[in-house]
């Protein structure tokens, strides 16, 4: 079983789920050209063709492929997230969802991030198959990543099905495939919290270059805010650096606190 995160933030706070792996017989190219990914392309018009030939498209830009859906007395919550790595709003249909956008944003390899960005159809040998994957991340080094969300509990037989086609589908274009479920619920809080100071009217220059060498030394996150000036007043740019991982503290093993120690990130200079 191989196993899938939502992001590598260095914790343990992040929910994977198990996927299976295929066996696939053919080549990569040819496994890839049989499976049909419908978009809405850049330019606002719907496309189809083999994954094969449009792996490489833009889909860290691409508009939903379906419209997320609200009424009186549904169960679930949809709504739409503003995501700091691409500055646009993306989707999601839960709050696991929802969580899981917000986790791929902090994802310091995260540059952009695009919600329901296409479905793949295919043959199984029996019957048509389609499936949306609910969002495309661009990682900084290049690398596409895939990424579906569901509570471990919720996957059945036929959606790990599913899921593994996509995990080795894929593997064929030189994609990530990851499967996440429930964060945990402490590093879900401290997200949370962060992501309230994500946007970059958070960032003040001056006070963040002071909070980089106060916490060049590790120390406690109110101790080094009241080092800096007024606490209340340099909280939001120090919250904004931590989201942005230019420092960093243990966001898994309790809540954030003046207490938490917060150190300057490797590879920082102060």
């Amino acid at each position: 079983m191989a196993s899938h995160r939502v992001a590598d933030a260095g914790s343990e706070g992040v929910g994977e789920v198990a996927v299976s792996e295929p066996v696939r017989s053919g080549s990569a190219w040819e496994y890839a050209s049989d499976v049909q990914v419908g978009f809405v392309g850049v330019d606002g018009f719907g496309r189809l063709g083999s994954l094969a030939r449009c792996w490489d498209e833009p889909f860290e830009r691409a508009a939903p492929v379906r419209k997320f859906i609200s009424f009186k007395g549904q169960k679930n919550f949809t709504g739409e997230y503003w995501a700091a790595s691409s500055r646009d709003l993306v989707g999601y249909e839960s709050w696991v969802e929802r969580d899981a956008a917000m986790a791929l944003d902090f994802d310091p390899s995260v540059v952009a991030l695009a919600s329901q960005p296409f479905c793949l159809s295919w043959w199984d040998g029996e019957r048509d198959r389609q499936h949306t994957p609910d969002y495309f991340a661009w990682l900084a080094d290049g690398t596409g990543v895939v990424v579906d969300v569901r509570p471990e509990g919720l996957v059945d037989e036929e959606a790990a099905e599913v899921f593994a086609f996509t995990a080795e589908v894929c593997a064929t274009v030189g994609w990530q495939f990851r499967l996440v479920g429930d964060l945990d619920q402490t590093f879900r809080t401290n997200l949370r919290w962060l992501a309230r100071y994500r946007h970059l009217r958070c960032h003040r220059a001056s006070v963040a270059d002071a909070l980089r060498e106060v916490f060049a030394e590790p120390q406690l996150l109110f101790t080094g805010a009241d080092r800096v000036g007024d606490k209340y007043a340099v909280l939001p740019a120090l919250y904004h650096l931590l989201w942005r991982n230019e420092l960093t503290a243990d966001l898994v093993s309790a809540p954030l606190d003046g207490g938490t120690v917060v150190g300057l990130a490797a590879g920082r200079a102060s």
